[in-house]
């Protein structure tokens, strides 16, 4: 099969939320976007072209703000449909039920993602009271629809504290995935919420004794943070291959690699969760791929840090994160211990 090529594609910025560390509000109350229909169908009609020229097979991550708020959210999804499009979506428990969720997976929806992003009084503080419960409400609904239902968090050193029984949580919900990654900070915060290197060391071996209870459930625990590559690389559970090309890079971050955003707005990101526009639907999506705003991005041995390490190819941390506390792509992890 052709390899992938991920879109994370936010079709609004309408949202029931204000979370407070959401990258799309950081900077104070904006007036919403929202992509019309004409520039769905031809930013659609360019993610094609681009996947067929390369070879690769599209998934699109359908999010916002909330998707669901799209008033043509469902037009869309039959336009995918009938292009045989795999998806999955990233979104809100506030306007789900039973009816919505059958007709999410008769349009094609493999994945409804879900945030949890601490135990009910931290969550409900960062995103909305009410919202823990909404949300693990939401999980039977989802699944009772054949749907996959995934959590996601997001663990700064607000929060940091209550993943491990979190983990707990969304397992005896049953839940289908569950994941987190690190908060990436915007606008200068970075102490508000900074999480010391071996700190997040000792999180991950907490998480990871954690999960090894579960092993055997029918939920998966992808390590979306790539420091858990270094964590089970000291721990040999997870030894470099041999035999492999010595200027390959194989894991670590996806930028710039098999994953594009696309903004409300139009803009084509290498990543979201920073300033990375590198062009915008208007542009003929190979020459972006290919550009030299996008080849900023795979210049691996800049990476100040990572390119003295083994795990260069593989891991990376975040650079999203090392942006945000550095306004420097290539600057060291934060969080990153060896």
């Amino acid at each position: 099969m052709p390899a992938p090529l991920a879109f994370q594609w936010h079709i609004t910025e309408k949202c029931d939320l204000r979370c407070k560390h959401c990258y799309i509000y950081a900077a104070g109350n904006k007036e919403q976007e929202e992509m019309p229909w004409d520039k769905l169908m031809m930013t659609l009609d360019k993610v094609e072209v681009m996947c067929e020229n390369m070879k690769r097979t599209p998934f699109i991550y359908i999010t916002g703000g909330d998707p669901l708020l799209h008033p043509r959210f469902w037009d869309f999804l039959s336009l995918l449909n009938s292009k045989k499009i795999q998806f999955s979506i990233m979104g809100n428990p506030y306007h789900l039920d039973d009816e919505v969720c059958h007709d999410l997976k008769v349009f094609g929806c493999q994945q409804f993602q879900l945030s949890l992003d601490g135990l009910k009084e931290k969550h409900d503080s960062l995103r909305r009271e009410g919202s823990f419960d909404a949300t693990l409400n939401a999980i039977p609904i989802i699944r009772k629809a054949g749907i996959k239902c995934a959590i996601m968090s997001t663990v700064s050193g607000y929060n940091i504290d209550d993943i491990p029984e979190l983990i707990k949580v969304v397992v005896e919900h049953y839940a289908d995935v569950y994941a987190f990654a690190r908060y990436c900070p915007t606008d200068g915060n970075k102490d508000k919420w900074h999480i010391e290197p071996r700190v997040y060391r000792d999180f991950l071996d907490k998480c990871w004794h954690v999960m090894k209870k579960y092993k055997d459930l029918p939920i998966a625990f992808p390590f979306k943070d790539h420091l858990w590559t270094l964590y089970m690389y000291e721990k040999k559970n997870w030894f470099v291959p041999d035999g492999l090309d010595e200027f390959g890079i194989y894991d670590g971050c996806h930028c710039a690699q098999s994953h594009l955003t696309i903004s409300a707005d139009g803009n084509l990101m290498a990543c979201r969760r920073f300033d990375s526009v590198v062009g915008d639907v208007y542009y003929d999506f190979d020459y972006v791929w290919h550009s030299k705003k996008m080849n900023f991005y795979r210049h691996y041995g800049a990476f100040e840090k990572c390119k003295k390490c083994i795990l260069l190819r593989f891991c990376r941390g975040c650079p999203a994160v090392a942006y945000g506390y550095h306004k420097d792509y290539y600057a060291p992890d934060p969080q990153c211990w060896r």
